[in-house]
């Protein structure tokens, strides 16, 4: 009989064999960033390793009400540094609106994708964290991983968006593969 704890456990193996199973499908395994207490997710994507990185943005202790997450790259191709993004990615690929619904409370909308919303609020533990998914079922969202398959820098092909992040019930992690063509 598959008890609580053995199920668990079965799921941690599973987990940590991922990048195993990951390489072994062909996939890339990226470097995942080792992020300050003010991360929220991150997003990678085929071809590079390079990933952007969304933070809470506090100035001076408080957050931000204008702008309250920072969007930035760490450049794993070029020694790791950070970098903003250009003009032109925060525009038109990875930037992002926000809009206030209540106090620290924000819905997200990706600039290259704005018609699924993210929600930025309190999580249980009174942290602030990103909410994805549907109505029925939420994920405290902590990576996205685009899978793209040619296509040009306006129009890039994407396969699919595999949203990564954590139960805000039972912790436990989740993933939710989403195709886009």
């Amino acid at each position: 009989m598959l008890t609580k704890k053995k199920y668990r456990n079965c799921i941690w193996a599973l987990i940590a064999a991922f990048p195993v199973l990951c390489a072994n499908a062909q996939e890339p395994i990226f470097p995942v960033p080792q992020g300050n207490s003010n991360q929220l997710f991150y997003l990678q994507r085929t071809p590079n390793a390079n990933t952007v990185v969304y933070e809470l943005n506090y100035t001076n202790g408080t957050l931000n009400k204008n702008e309250p997450i920072h969007v930035f790259w760490i450049r794993y191709g070029d020694q790791g540094q950070h970098a903003e993004l250009s003009a032109i990615q925060r525009k038109f690929a990875y930037g992002i609106k926000t809009k206030l619904i209540a106090p620290e409370n924000y819905e997200i909308r990706f600039n290259a994708f704005g018609r699924q919303p993210l929600y930025l609020k309190k999580s249980t533990e009174n942290k602030l964290v990103v909410f994805a998914g549907s109505i029925d079922k939420q994920i405290i969202l902590t990576s996205i991983y685009l899978k793209i398959n040619g296509g040009s820098f306006w129009s890039p092909d994407i396969e699919y968006a595999e949203l990564r992040g954590t139960d805000p019930v039972n912790g436990w992690p989740v993933s939710e593969r989403i195709k886009i063509r």
